[in-house]
């Protein structure tokens, strides 16, 4: 059985500011080790389950954060920014089973830790009009390659999220329980792994079925400003709907994804 993680920081126990989850900041080695320990937590769940093969993808910020001397010695990471995938890459390589570790809640979500949706220029995404997150967005790309998530950790309200899009069966922790986007009540390390391990095995070991969305799909993207609609405009087949809004519809989701990251990086520009 192979297995695919995708870590991301916002969603790790002990981790509550943004002045945590980068370089620049004081706390960021002590994050990076904290992230480092909970991907090793559902690494021995996925052992314990009998997975043959782990793929870990550092999905946050540079994605230079996973402290590869300190990772599981039975898997392996893919390191670096940008990647074709994103936040998803490795995910067509052939694996079985997706791990969501560290993850957070969609932009705008009440009382979530560090919410956002990929960028801070963007302030609601919808897949034919549902709102999604990262959760939703990845789930989706892992679906198209009949890959099942079946373990979210994060905040209780991105489990709460997961759960409601993915369906009671996936297996959430929720190592946090946010008070408002800076301030959570946070799971000692060692309770976070251990239940992040318990529950990891476990969703090896529960029948999954994958996330997939019927086409043609549309994508919609509000962003914070009009300046940055303006740039995403530019990407061929993208419509304006409004001031913020930008709309763009294919039948295939992997197309569209990668549109999504053009129009997020022309944004960017504004």
């Amino acid at each position: 059985m192979r297995v695919f993680i995708s870590a991301d920081m916002e969603g790790i126990s002990g981790i509550v500011a943004g002045q945590q989850t980068g370089p620049e900041g004081q706390e960021y080695e002590r994050a990076r080790r904290l992230m480092t320990g909970e991907v090793n937590a559902a690494i021995e769940g996925a052992l314990a389950a009998g997975a043959t093969d782990i793929l870990v993808n550092d999905a946050h910020g540079s994605m230079r954060n996973i402290l590869l001397e300190d990772l599981h010695p039975a898997a392996r990471l893919i390191s670096g920014w940008p990647k074709p995938l994103s936040m998803m890459q490795g995910i067509d390589e052939g694996v079985d089973a997706a791990f969501f570790v560290g993850y957070h809640a969609q932009a705008g979500t009440l009382h979530s830790t560090l919410d956002h949706t990929y960028a801070g220029i963007v302030y609601q995404v919808c897949l034919n009009g549902r709102p999604m997150g990262e959760t939703g967005l990845n789930a989706a790309l892992a679906g198209y390659f009949g890959v099942p998530v079946v373990l979210l950790t994060g905040d209780k309200q991105v489990v709460e999220e997961g759960q409601a899009l993915l369906g009671p069966g996936l297996q959430g922790v929720a190592v946090k329980e946010s008070y408002g986007r800076v301030a959570a009540k946070c799971l000692p390390p060692s309770v976070a792994r251990e239940r992040i391990r318990a529950a990891a095995e476990e969703a090896l070991r529960t029948p999954a079925a994958p996330f997939r969305i019927a086409p043609p799909i549309t994508l919609t993207v509000d962003f914070t400003s009009s300046a940055h609609a303006d740039m995403a405009e530019l990407v061929p087949g993208v419509h304006r709907e409004g001031g913020r809004r930008i709309a763009y519809t294919h039948e295939d989701y992997l197309t569209l994804y990668k549109v999504w990251r053009a129009l997020l990086a022309l944004a960017h520009a504004a």
